[in-house]
């Protein structure tokens, strides 16, 4: 029976002093509001800085949004990314899928050795803050699959232009990188044993959510597929029939949900102090 045995990233490793970053925005209502006052346009005036200023019209930031940016060294590895994910009817089907994780890679900066390359190029006007990573293995072991978290300083309108759970289509066959791990079923997980992969940008989180997966035994796959073709009615192929595609749409919804519950957690925290 293959070894579970993982060579993880201890949790401080993933912990980082909350950055202070210059409040850009404060200054310039600021100086709005001295150069309106100055020329005496009191009243209606100054209430249009304040409106153009704070985006009027547009959607307000979603709750824990802002928390959420500091949470790839706020957040314990273990939070993040859970020992044991569960995903009940994740398919096909009515299936329950169960990942147990075997590999947390340190975090890591935006760069082609942890972001595939047409979504670097989406995310790094946006601001790409860090990358985190974990491979995971299903209940018996048959296939693996590397989640990431693309944190990004994206503000909310900027995120949501990346196309939410669109984003995959716009990639094109831009798979994400394989997360292999010494001594565990994730040993020979790399570039050729890609199989399916899914990614996603929710409109409510700094974040973009990738997943890929691929057989445990080493097997080459071929050209990966999104995960949505893989799952496609009518397919016959090792990887839809293994289930393939549902495993990496499966772990990275469950891993933004996971995200989402953590973000909306920390922000309330925050409110009671």
């Amino acid at each position: 029976m293959p070894a579970y045995g993982p060579v993880e990233t201890p949790v401080e490793t993933t912990t980082r002093l909350r950055p202070i970053r210059e409040r850009r925005r404060g200054r310039g209502l600021a100086a709005g509001a001295c150069v309106v006052l100055g020329l005496g346009l009191i009243g209606g005036a100054l209430a249009g800085v304040w409106l153009a200023a704070s985006g009027a019209g547009s959607p307000a930031e979603p709750a824990g949004y802002a928390v959420a940016k500091e949470l790839w060294h706020n957040a314990p590895v273990d939070t993040l990314f859970p020992r044991t994910l569960t995903a009940p009817q994740a398919g096909p089907g009515p299936s329950a899928r169960t990942w147990t994780r075997v590999v947390v890679a340190p975090d890591a900066p935006c760069g082609p050795s942890s972001v595939a390359p047409r979504l670097l190029a989406a995310v790094h006007p946006l601001g790409c803050e860090r990358v985190l990573r974990a491979t995971y293995t299903d209940a018996t072991a048959s296939s693996v699959l590397t989640v990431g978290l693309v944190f990004t300083r994206a503000e909310a309108t900027a995120q949501r232009a990346l196309g939410g759970r669109g984003l995959a289509a716009r990639l094109g066959q831009d798979v994400p990188p394989a997360l292999s791990g010494a001594g565990t079923v994730a040993a020979g997980f790399g570039p050729a044993q890609r199989a399916a992969w899914w990614a996603t940008a929710p409109t409510d989180l700094p974040v973009v959510v990738t997943a890929v997966s691929g057989f445990a035994d080493g097997r080459a796959a071929g050209r990966a597929v999104p995960a949505d073709q893989a799952m496609k009615k009518g397919r016959t192929d090792a990887v839809a029939q293994s289930g393939l595609g549902h495993e990496a749409l499966g772990i990275a919804e469950r891993l933004e949900k996971q995200l989402r519950t953590t973000a909306l957690a920390a922000a309330k925290e925050e409110e009671e102090r």
